[in-house]
């Protein structure tokens, strides 16, 4: 018996591709959590100047994602595929070469190209994602997405780890010991020199993507947004146009929901360090927040919209993340950060349902929808930088807790609004026919 495909008539082939694009989305990502600790090492910095490196990465999707939007608009999703992972390549090089230098503020702005790229990477291939098939089983299709994201976030801080953090406590302990300025220069260039060729290589490697991806057979699915059309005479009517109330309260909640799943990823290690539980151990807790976000993924595919349709989906996930996070706060040492981790399963079905949830009704402005969600990302930058500055106050514990909780609430009241008003609003495919008759 043959297998239905959740895109349809396209059948598997894009799935597959864009499932490739999705892991090297997550590879690039989830680098930051461990890099956090690398940097503060290497430079000897606080907390504050060490999450400069998510806030800047994440700053980029504020910057550049009308800009991507715009790209998608005038160059076909496809192209647009190829320009993003281009940007990547460089911004990856950038960063290495700069890390190399012992340039932080060098290696920042690499960040900065970096998001840059992946802002034009996540602005188109959201809603291709999203418009690839039957809207009923689009959750579906990005969570298959999010699987393959996930498993490249995994992999990225193990990989980042066994390459150039094996040494890391090591050298964190011995830089405040050394009084001679050039025995500790060579020290710490000998610890940035382990992640030169890295770096340099994962930049080779989008490079070889962005040509394989120009080469595919990936399919043009919205020709008639692509082609150069009023869109592109008005663009900036047609930004205040897509600007309604959805869009604006699902940015909004998209900008807190990202803020949460990189503090539950990127600062589990920090969140730790503040039990007192060593950094050699540390630096693996993303990629634990990571798995179980995978193995909520999982559940997500089986469950939804067979058992329960991703609307309600995305409340019962707040509701999970929110009773974790209380968790968090009322139990002490690796308990308490078993429950953070855990967040990482409560998370995993919210991007795949909010997106679509906000994207709903947007017809021939999804481009520019999707630019303002994505801006949103720029919560995963902002999010975790409360996070810091809240600590000395109230306790790194609380501070947590109260960032999740608002978070999660925020999240479920978007939901249970728009789920509740329902769907009147024409839908991407129904506009599409009705332009054409």
């Amino acid at each position: 018996m043959r297998i239905p495909c959740p895109s349809g008539s396209h059948g598997w082939r894009p799935l597959v591709l864009s499932a490739v694009l999705f892991f090297i989305i997550g590879f690039v990502t989830w680098l930051n959590g461990p890099l956090i600790s690398f940097v503060r090492v290497a430079f000897t910095l606080n907390d504050l100047a060490a999450f400069m490196v998510p806030l800047v990465f994440y700053f980029s999707y504020f910057v550049f994602s009308i800009p991507a939007s715009l790209s998608v608009t005038l160059t076909s999703f496809k192209n647009g595929l190829v320009y993003a992972l281009l940007v990547m390549a460089g911004g990856m090089a950038l960063t290495g070469q700069c890390l190399h230098a012992g340039s932080y503020s060098g290696a920042l702005g690499g960040f900065l190209v970096l998001g840059a790229g992946l802002a034009l990477l996540q602005v188109a291939i959201n809603p291709y994602v999203s418009f690839l098939g039957p809207e009923s089983r689009s959750a579906q299709r990005i969570a298959i997405m999010g699987v393959c994201n996930k498993v490249g976030g995994i992999v990225a801080p193990i990989a980042l780890a066994t390459l150039a953090m094996r040494h890391v406590a090591d050298i964190s302990a011995t830089l405040p010991t050394l009084t001679n300025p050039d025995q500790r220069l060579a020290v710490r260039q000998a610890f940035l020199n382990t992640i030169y060729w890295p770096y340099m290589g994962m930049a080779f490697f989008l490079a070889l993507t962005a040509m394989w991806v120009a080469r595919s057979s990936l399919p043009e699915i919205r020709t008639d947004i692509c082609k150069k059309n009023d869109l592109e005479k008005n663009f900036i009517q047609t930004l205040f146009k897509s600007l309604n109330s959805r869009t604006r309260l699902g940015a909004g909640a998209m900008f807190f929901y990202v803020g949460v799943e990189v503090l539950s990823g990127d600062a589990v290690g920090t969140y730790a360090q503040g039990f007192g539980i060593p950094i050699d151990q540390t630096k693996f807790f993303t990629s634990l927040t990571l798995f179980f976000m995978l193995c909520g993924y999982i559940a997500g595919l089986v469950l939804s919209p067979r058992f329960i349709p991703q609307e309600r989906y995305l409340s019962l996930s707040c509701l999970c993340g929110a009773l974790l996070s209380l968790g968090a706060w009322s139990t002490q040492g690796y308990i308490s950060v078993a429950c953070v981790t855990l967040l990482g399963f409560a998370n995993a079905m919210i991007f795949p349902s909010l997106f679509p949830l906000a994207l709903k009704g947007s017809g021939l402005h999804a481009p520019q929808v999707s630019a303002f969600l994505v801006m949103a990302y720029c919560g995963g930058g902002f999010v975790p930088q409360f996070f810091v500055l809240l600590k000395p106050v109230l306790g790194f514990q609380a501070a947590f807790t109260c960032l999740a909780l608002l978070s999660y609430g925020l999240v479920a009241i978007y939901a249970h609004h728009f789920t509740d008003r329902g769907f009147n609003t024409p839908s991407f495919h129904d506009e599409r026919h009705l332009k054409h008759d």
